[in-house]
């Protein structure tokens, strides 16, 4: 006989249609949205590369949350598989910053499973003793444009709407994303409640990570796209500040999501030939553009919302630099 203890996980019979809400017990682990929004994007990641299933997004992605496939997810859910999961990810490219809270969001959902007796303390216990493998260190370069790719990432916005409530919408959003060094997280999120004056001057109340709120100025090109917006229907107060519009041109009652919002960014990017550009690049490309012009730390660091002057230094640092070491040296051996 083999008294070989056995995880949980292999030894509990599922039902077929056996499913564990996710986003429900989530609420009161993670407090932030955006940390939600991010561990539930990476909990889908690992489904798909783990049991075959297809990326999901938006409401798709939402109800997928609230019904996790248990006979197809509580198989890989293992500290060898997610060891093996980690090292695909870092071989992909994958930073580490994002390995961190890739690793963080599957180890919170086994302990969430085990606190719902599905799988076993011996296997949660195992899997929050992963470590991440090596991988450079902070985020990934990703894309830094230069204020005049921005200009013509925004006439792209609108040059892909399919209809004038599209180009009006788009307007807004492009105008947000390229000037206010937005999250899409926090764009999505936004209601129009959030708008207002203070001093005199337009401002956004933007409600960032952590539980982090506070006021951001909104350039006038922006308030007036807000005002043209805000013309074409009769938004209250409460509601979505972007929102999703229908085939005709009929504006919804629903915000727009983070991953639509994501679409969109890449949509324009591929219309103005920009390639590869995600809406993060827009908030990494406003700090650069912001410092090439000799503006100061303090405000960039306001802008981007970090609690301090050394988390924006940081961030700053892994903008790509120029490197122009290598040309000065040809222009003193004379070469051409």
């Amino acid at each position: 006989m083999n008294n070989q203890l056995q995880p949980l996980n292999t030894r509990l019979e599922i039902p077929t249609e056996a499913t564990f809400d996710y986003a429900k017990v989530l609420m009161g682990r993670a407090s932030s949205q955006h940390t939600r929004r991010a561990y539930t994007r990476w909990v889908d990641r690992f489904l798909a590369d783990g049991a075959g299933l297809l990326l999901t997004f938006g409401k798709a992605r939402t109800q997928r949350m609230h019904a996790l496939p248990l006979p197809l997810l509580l198989p890989i859910m293992t500290a060898p598989h997610l060891r093996a999961w980690l090292g695909h990810l870092a071989n992909e490219g994958q930073g580490k910053q994002a390995l961190n809270q890739a690793r963080a969001a599957i180890v919170t959902l086994s302990s969430l499973l085990a606190e719902a007796g599905l799988l076993d303390d011996y296997t949660s216990a195992a899997m929050g003793n992963v470590r991440i493998p090596r991988a450079e260190d902070g985020q990934r370069p990703g894309r830094w444009l230069a204020p005049e790719q921005l200009k013509i990432l925004m006439i792209s916005g609108e040059a892909i709407a399919t209809t004038p409530t599209q180009r009006v919408r788009n307007r807004v959003i492009m105008g947000m994303l390229c000037t206010m060094a937005l999250r899409r997280e926090e764009l999505a999120g936004a209601r129009w409640s959030d708008l207002g004056t203070q001093n005199g001057r337009p401002v956004m109340f933007v409600h960032g990570k952590g539980s982090k709120a506070v006021y951001v100025d909104i350039p006038s090109n922006v308030v007036q796209s807000l005002q043209d917006w805000s013309d074409l229907f009769d938004p209250a107060l409460d509601s979505a500040l972007i929102r999703r519009i229908w085939k005709g041109g009929r504006i919804a009652d629903s915000g727009l999501t983070a991953d639509a919002l994501w679409r969109i960014v890449s949509g324009a990017a591929e219309h103005a030939g920009l390639g590869n550009v995600a809406p993060h690049d827009l908030r990494r490309s406003i700090a650069g553009a912001l410092q090439h012009t000799g503006v100061s730390i303090d405000v960039i660091s306001r802008l981007l919302r970090h609690s301090n002057v050394a988390i924006t230094e940081r961030y700053l640092s892994k903008l790509p630099q120029e490197n122009e070491g290598a040309v000065l040296m040809a222009d003193l051996l004379g070469l051409e």
